[in-house]
């Protein structure tokens, strides 16, 4: 072999050692983002459970604020009851 075709062969085998060295860094970033999307859908999956328990509060500070309002007419407070119970009776046949 020449000169130049034993340059070219060192070159290839210097830009094939970086080719394989970038891949294995971007592997190593690949593996670093799917175990953070990991842990964010986690902290996601975590905050829409407290914001449906936070929601649920709410609801039941809100009926409970309505039945003990003086300032509240009567009427609204016995809609708001009667939505209650028809919702716990969906609950209940749903079970069944």
């Amino acid at each position: 072999m020449t000169d130049e075709n034993n340059k070219l062969l060192v070159d290839l085998e210097v830009r094939i050692k970086q080719v394989i060295f970038l891949c294995d860094a971007l592997k190593d970033e690949n593996e670093r983002l799917k175990t953070e999307i990991r842990s964010r859908q986690k902290q996601l999956d975590e905050t829409v459970n407290e914001l449906q328990q936070l929601k649920t509060r709410y609801n039941g500070l809100k009926t409970a604020r309505t039945i003990t309002a003086a300032s509240v007419d009567v009427d609204t407070a016995k809609l708001k009851l009667s939505k209650l119970v028809r919702e716990v009776d969906k609950c209940i046949n749903l079970l069944k």
